[in-house]
């Protein structure tokens, strides 16, 4: 079986250059209330493995018997995590839970209606988490992770941060030990540009304090590694180097690092053979870049104003080598204020970065090769 897992979100069958995320979160539920890690946010471009890691941090919460509720943030994001925290036609202040009933009378996984106020979601949520915990073992909790947070209003967000803070000090304020207290944790994936401003929001000053886990690309050596120890552990080999032309191409993207692995595998697979070759890379190489492209670069282009993509596909000419910025603006035929307006946009939101005064490259990998076969 393919040991590569390039699906979104579906657990790879190693967290490469992760361990650290991992181990604080770890230690802050072994930890007890207060430790930093059971509030953490965690940013990364896309493709860096922000919802496996969601994931994991939840197989690692459901291994000390926590409760996980997840969720994808959208709007509607306090009345799901009400959903998710009820059973049975429950009430919570100015919430309603009307769960949808299957066969049998069994509750369904469609939870039908859920109505709250926005005055009244952050009260509701903190009634709806203390509801689920009266029903925890003593020193268990609940471990809630909110993916693509920067979809969520600010509405939403604040009501989580509000009921965030009244829970953890409503279960400080209980007579009972520490090793005894319910316990409460909260990691929030989004891209970068949502975490900036979510520092820079006054109202959401609680958040301010949570442990942030910046994922970046992971080391060339630590990749081809993992390629030579996945593919031998699952019955196949390739040598030191075509894991190293491998690992080169994934440009230290986690998600780039399966899509290599998946189809350079199914390529010697399709051969009948133990041994992943040179062909077997170069075609795996291949083929993810496409997929690559359609899967992380397609988002980010549709998610840019014209100018700005005008600026990127300029840019993207001189790829992989880094561009002048006097050289954009005269394939542009636009101003040095023109240029310096989304040169700082683009920054800010991770699409290109500074390489050198006066020079910026594109920070996603095999985006000019993607730009250059699409209708762009």
């Amino acid at each position: 079986m393919n040991p590569f897992k390039p699906t979104a979100g579906k657990m790879p069958p190693i967290l490469i250059g992760r361990e650290s995320v991992i181990r604080d979160f770890e230690e802050a539920l072994e930890n007890g209330a207060g430790a930093p890690g059971r509030l953490m946010l965690i940013s990364g471009q896309r493709g860096f493995g922000k919802t496996v890691m969601l994931t994991e941090l939840g197989r690692v919460a459901k291994k000390h018997d926590w409760v996980v509720v997840s969720d994808t943030a959208s709007n509607g994001l306090c009345e799901r995590l009400v959903a998710a925290l009820s059973s049975g036609g429950l009430r919570f202040g100015g919430a309603t839970i009307s769960p949808s009933v299957g066969v049998g009378g069994m509750v369904s996984a469609s939870l039908g209606s859920v109505s709250i106020s926005p005055s009244n979601a952050a009260l509701t949520l903190r009634e709806a988490i203390h509801a689920r915990l009266k029903r925890l073992p003593d020193g268990k909790g609940i471990l809630f992770t909110i993916d693509e947070a920067q979809a969520a209003s600010e509405e939403d967000l604040v009501a989580v941060a509000t009921a965030i803070q009244h829970v953890l000090r409503d279960e400080d304020m209980r007579d009972v030990s520490d090793a005894k207290k319910h316990g409460v944790a909260f990691v929030f994936a989004a891209l970068p540009l949502m975490v900036d401003e979510v520092l820079n929001n006054k109202v959401l000053t609680f958040l301010r304090r949570s442990q942030q886990q910046v994922l970046a690309e992971v080391p060339l050596g630590d990749v081809r590694a993992a390629y030579v120890d996945v593919v031998r552990e699952s019955g196949k080999e390739i040598s030191q180097e075509d894991a190293l032309a491998a690992a080169q191409a994934a440009a230290g993207y986690p998600y780039m690092v399966q899509l290599v692995g998946y189809y350079m595998w199914q390529s010697a697979d399709r051969r009948g053979s133990r041994l992943i070759e040179r062909a077997d890379v170069d075609r795996g190489i291949s083929d993810a870049v496409v997929a690559f492209g359609e899967a992380v670069c397609a988002p980010i282009m549709d998610g840019l104003t014209p100018a700005q993509r005008e600026f990127v596909k300029a840019a993207a000419i001189d790829a992989p080598a880094s561009t002048a910025v006097a050289d954009i603006a005269q394939r542009c035929n636009r101003s040095s204020s023109w240029v310096s307006k989304y040169r700082a946009s683009l920054i800010k939101e991770h699409v290109i970065e500074a390489d050198g005064k006066g020079y910026v490259r594109l920070s996603t990998p095999h985006m000019a090769e993607y730009l250059r076969g699409s209708s762009w």
